[in-house]
């Protein structure tokens, strides 16, 4: 196993942790109280016949409250009972931390009804490590957090198929014909993995609030895309581009070189992301989605750098394009929960 192998892995590993230790016990499915048998005080009587009650199950307003789609559900006769009523409120908890059992059997429905479509999206070994980190963040996150990723990965190919042809034909498409391998998963959503983790673990985690953590989840992704949109966009439409330290004129496809058009693509891949996580909850002002999007746009920027001084030079073969992918989501993170701090009055 090679070093950055083994470097995902190891995150894997400690995002499964926090995962395991983080508060699930407040979100699991509220059990069924059975009816119990209730022997009267004349039962010990042994001259009286004996005499047995059934305790009334718990009531409705002693149990977790129905959001509306369970009551639809229960009202359709798709619902049996309250257990399966409590694992589809857990399922759709719109708080996270669903129990790690329920959230494997969830990926595994899901990622086998669209086992075609992700199959043109994900080579084989990369379908097993999207379902290992769809699991993983149903798990912390719920399904927002699961649909941030799946939106990331759905508007990454579209962007990568654009001109795809062309871009084939000149030698700068991706390889596998645009399908992600567990290299590409993880070098985009190491990063998102662990602000998961870290923000299912309660209201506050190692001195930062879960919602800095939610923050840096949402700017990883969207820097990520930003990243994507900017590369894949020059790439197709990128009449000059420029070396991003010497803004001298350079080949489009070349480390560390940008152009007008890969740069406003950038803009718009970081705020759309970002503002699906507004929509859906994962942050929770315009505020945010403007410091997501400019923490994806910075540090899409600084990949530039990083690509145009250290990738592919002596001394950094080790700096792949999928580390690169790495720091760069660290960074989108970083700046936007210190933007969440700084600007917002977060903490």
């Amino acid at each position: 196993m090679s070093n950055m192998k083994l470097y995902y892995a190891c995150l894997l590993c400690i995002s499964l942790f926090l995962a395991g230790t983080s508060e699930c016990a407040a979100f699991a499915p509220t059990p069924y109280a059975f009816p119990k048998l209730v022997r009267s005080q004349r039962s010990l009587d042994t001259t009286t016949p004996r005499t047995v009650a059934f305790a009334p199950p718990a009531t409705t307003a002693t149990r977790t409250s129905s959001s509306p789609l369970t009551r639809r559900l229960s009202v359709s006769g798709i619902l049996e009972g309250p257990v399966v009523a409590g694992l589809v409120e857990s399922a759709l908890s719109s708080t996270g931390n669903v129990p790690f059992s329920l959230a494997l059997g969830i990926n595994t429905l899901l990622f086998g009804a669209f086992n075609g479509k992700l199959k043109t999206m994900l080579t084989p070994t990369g379908f097993s490590h999207a379902a290992a980190l769809g699991t993983v963040l149903w798990t912390t996150l719920g399904w927002k957090g699961w649909t941030l990723c799946v939106v990331y990965l759905i508007l990454g190919q579209v962007v990568t198929k654009v001109r795809f042809k062309d871009k084939e034909q000149r030698g700068l498409a991706q390889s596998r014909g645009g399908r992600r391998g567990p290299e590409n998963v993880w070098g985009s959503a190491a990063t998102g993995l662990v602000c998961a983790a870290c923000a299912a673990q309660g209201a506050s985690f190692l001195g930062l609030g879960s919602e800095l953590y939610l923050l840096g989840y949402v700017a990883s992704l969207s820097t990520k895309l930003a990243d994507t949109f900017a590369s894949e966009i020059g790439k197709a439409y990128g009449k000059t581009t420029f070396l991003i330290t010497t803004l001298a004129r350079v080949e489009p496809g070349t480390e560390g070189a940008v152009s007008a058009e890969g740069t406003a693509a950038a803009v718009v891949g970081g705020f759309l992301l970002s503002l699906y996580g507004y929509a859906v909850g994962l942050i929770g002002s315009p505020g945010a989605v403007a410091v997501s999007t400019v923490a994806a746009f910075l540090a899409t920027n600084v990949e530039s750098l990083i690509g145009a001084t250290l990738q592919e030079k002596k001394g950094f073969e080790w700096m792949t394009n999928e580390v690169v992918n790495f720091f760069n989501t660290l960074i989108g993170a970083g700046i936007a929960i210190a933007g969440g701090v700084l600007v917002l009055g977060m903490s």
